[in-house]
Parts: structure tokens; C-alpha cells; sequence
């Protein structure tokens, strides 16, 4: 859950700082409702693949520097 959690404060903070982003903008250009987009940015929810490549699309930035490269020990 921490690390779910983290990902989904890192994504909420991109959403933040891009440029004309809001939430509703980037759940709309994802295909997601805003309240999924509130529980990934919570980690109350995992996002799927398709949505971190959309997410990564939307917000112009390579999928790992929101993934990482090295995962952390469980």
C-alpha cells in the first residue's frame, strides 16, 4: 500500500504542476473518472498498465520516472 500510495502522490503531483491540467482535463484525456483518478492519487486503487502509458502520454514524461527503475525490497 506505501508504495502504491507513492506512485499515486507522484502522479497527482504532475497533474498539478503541468500546464493547464486539472483534474478533470487529465481524467477526461486518460478515459478515467475523476473519482478513479482521486482513489489512484490516494492509493486506494492501482492503476493498470494502460493507464500509466495514457497517464504518460497525457503528461509528456517517460513511464519510468513515475515507476522507477529500481524497485524497492518488499
Amino acid at each position: 500500500m506505501k508504495r502504491r500510495r507513492k506512485l499515486g502522490e507522484l502522479i497527482g503531483d504532475d497533474v498539478r504542476v503541468a500546464p493547464g491540467c486539472t483534474q478533470d482535463r487529465f481524467s477526461e484525456a486518460i478515459g478515467l473518472s475523476r473519482a478513479h483518478i482521486q482513489r489512484i492519487e490516494s492509493g486506494q486503487a492501482d492503476p493498470r498498465l494502460g493507464d500509466l502509458l495514457r497517464m504518460s502520454d497525457v503528461l509528456d514524461g517517460p513511464l519510468t520516472t513515475r515507476v522507477g527503475t529500481n524497485p524497492t525490497p518488499r
